[in-house]
């Protein structure tokens, strides 16, 4: 057998590597989290692009994110903590730039289409006050009965215009008020019962390959008489303190930003679930590699930081129940 048991808490792989329980819990937890942020990017990523808009999203909070990620990575590595926790900080690095860049990109094309529309408009209606000039008394007959036959045929124009539009409108408005509702199935207690399932799915594939890893060596527990794996260094310590800040002031943009707007539109449930499933299995992974207490004095600014957004993203799941849209309304303006 490829695994054999030399105690009842021992085992080894293929490589002959002893492994203790507490540190197969340890990396087991670390590789969901890292599975956690794995996907956690797509789901936002989406959900800006089905809006072509991430208005949703508050820019100082992806801002304050990314400099915390960034701190917090370069403390991991100046503390020298377990390899997986570096290579999560290293992949949210790359997320959260990747997310900002598509957040940058969305911003600033609807900006430039904003202005191109707003001159448009303003160039028809300079057009529209040039041609509606009414006649003067020097303005001949000929001219004026023409004048008079444009305005007319100008006005029966617009008002046929008017009643087009004020019908597309309505129709725009049924429309959005059916796809709400067919959507109900995306939003309430089938929502959370979806999600749940993701984060389940992404367990068991995050189980899956640190079981592979360790059989096949790629993944090695850290020597128990390491003093925990890490080393106490003052800057690693300010940094991860930094990062922990960050963390916590991060999301208060976006909290208070759905509290202006009553609104959690645009925001993806799924992205919050991951990130606090994320952050649950990364700090219990920290804290089972080790009870030596120079080990937890040394890992608690990055146990405080994944704990605080934790309880943060609880306020924001809240906010998604808060500010959900009331759907009975919009049947009832259906069966009108």
């Amino acid at each position: 057998m490829d695994t054999i048991t030399t105690t009842n808490t021992t085992m080894r792989n293929v490589s002959g590597i002893p492994l203790t329980a507490r540190e197969a819990v340890s990396g087991l937890l670390s590789s969901i989290s890292l599975t956690c942020w794995m996907f956690l990017l797509l789901p936002q990523l989406i959900e800006n692009y089905r809006y072509g808009s991430a208005n949703g999203v508050s820019l100082a909070f992806l801002l304050v994110l990314l400099v915390g990620d960034f701190a917090n990575l370069i403390g991991s590595m100046s503390a020298q903590l377990v390899p997986m926790i570096i290579a999560i900080g290293v992949y949210i690095c790359i997320a959260d730039g990747v997310l900002v860049c598509q957040c940058f990109y969305y911003n600033v094309r609807n900006a430039r289409r904003r202005r191109r529309s707003s001159r448009r408009l303003s160039n028809d209606d300079d057009d529209d006050d040039d041609d509606d000039e009414p006649p003067t008394s020097t303005t001949p007959l000929l001219s004026r009965r023409q004048i008079s036959d444009d305005l007319g045929s100008r006005r029966r124009r617009s008002s046929a215009s008017l009643k087009d539009h004020q019908g597309h409108a309505s129709l725009v408005e049924v429309e959005d008020t059916l796809a709400k509702i067919v959507q109900e199935s995306n939003s309430g207690r089938s929502a959370w019962v979806k999600n749940l399932l993701s984060v389940l799915v992404i367990c068991v594939i995050g189980s899956a390959g640190w079981t592979m890893a360790w059989q096949t060596g790629v993944w090695t527990p850290t020597p128990a008489d390491h003093g925990g794996g890490t080393a106490r260094v003052p800057s690693s310590q300010i940094l991860g303190y930094f990062s922990a800040v960050c963390y916590l002031g991060a999301r208060l943009p976006q909290i208070y930003k759905n509290y202006l707007e009553k609104s959690c539109e645009g925001l993806s449930l799924l992205f919050f679930v991951l990130a606090l499933a994320g952050n649950l299995t990364y700090a219990a992974g920290l804290l089972f590699h080790s009870s030596d207490q120079e080990y937890l004095i040394t890992i608690l600014p990055w146990v405080i930081g994944a704990l605080g957004t934790v309880a943060e993203d609880v306020v924001i799941f809240v906010q998604f129940r808060l500010y959900a849209p009331d759907l009975s309304n919009d049947k009832a303006i259906i069966g009108c």
